[in-house]
């Protein structure tokens, strides 16, 4: 009886070390749009740990105790590093100093600046041509430096995903060249599309909120200055994120007495699964739709 018990604990305890054995690497991402992604990529090679919940803000987000003590055990973090996750900076820098390693997506891309500030504009996204380049680095930082992946796997992952990126950069190249160049013009409820009007040559006429942060406000100058520009170029549709409410859009409408639509946006942060903006993909072709169509009201007025 003896032998066998310890015949039961010695085969419990070599089930508890395979079981440990073929726990997958960690790779924490700090939002959601690059969650996505980056799950693209990595495929089941290794658990993929989102930190920001759909439908929130990047710039003001928080996370658990949980989540911060995970983050130091990661194999890889995967972040923005253009200063977009206000709120959680400290939790990276403790990461940094642990020596976990760290892909910051805005050393790998083309970055653009704000043009009243000279500030680096961390909403690379909105351009896919800019998310190849992020594909490319997550492949090359998992490869080279996550243990226990199938490098092939994920080679064969980022270049079908690229390949989906390619063809949504092909299919709003032609949504845009439908609208007339005069009618191409953005007014948001702050600085998100720099990038996307760099690449689809777009004219940004301004923004509500002045900045790149959603945790900025804007003065009574800055609504005067935006009416007015708004009137000079003759819009009559204003975009809104998803992730922030549109008060301050609708007030500028109303106290401006300007005839404007307000069509929303998902710019930030996807949305739930099973909605339009649960994935880059999705999110990106629900915006464009929204943004020509929007454009094109405009364009008939």
């Amino acid at each position: 009886m003896r032998l066998l018990a310890l015949g039961v604990i010695l085969l419990v305890a070599l089930s508890g070390c395979a079981a440990t054995s073929t726990d997958r690497p960690l790779v924490v991402v700090t939002t959601n749009i690059l969650g996505d992604v980056v799950q693209n990529v990595v495929g089941d090679e290794a658990e993929v740990l989102v930190l920001m919940r759909p439908n929130s803000d990047p710039h003001s987000f928080e996370i658990s105790a949980q989540q911060a003590a995970r983050i130091l055990g990661a194999d890889l973090i995967v972040s923005n590093g253009l200063g977009l996750e206000e709120g959680l900076q400290q939790h990276l820098d403790s990461a940094t100093d642990a020596g976990v390693p760290m892909l910051a997506a805005g050393d790998v891309v083309d970055v653009l600046a704000y043009n009243e500030s000279g500030a680096a504009d961390p909403h690379f996204w909105t351009d896919p041509a800019q998310m190849l380049h992020v594909v490319s680095a997550v492949e090359a930082q998992v490869t080279d430096h996550v243990s226990g992946v199938d490098s092939a796997v994920i080679t064969r992952n980022a270049d079908a995903y690229a390949a989906e990126i390619e063809q949504l950069d092909a299919e709003m190249s032609t949504a845009f060249d439908a609208l007339a160049r005069g009618h191409r013009q953005l007014v948001t409820n702050h600085h998100v599309f720099g990038y996307l009007a760099e690449r689809y040559d777009f004219e940004i006429v301004g923004a509500v909120i002045p900045g790149g942060s959603t945790l900025a406000a804007p003065s009574a100058s800055d609504l005067r200055d935006l009416v007015g520009a708004i009137n000079e170029a003759g819009v009559s549709t204003i975009f809104a994120e998803s992730s922030q409410p549109d008060r301050l859009v609708q007030v500028l409408a109303e106290e401006a007495d300007l005839d404007v639509a307000v069509v929303e946006l998902y710019t930030e942060s996807l949305s739930e699964p099973g909605t339009s903006a649960d994935s880059y993909l999705t999110m990106m072709r629900t915006n464009t739709e929204r943004i020509a169509t929007g454009l094109a009201r405009q364009g008939s007025h």
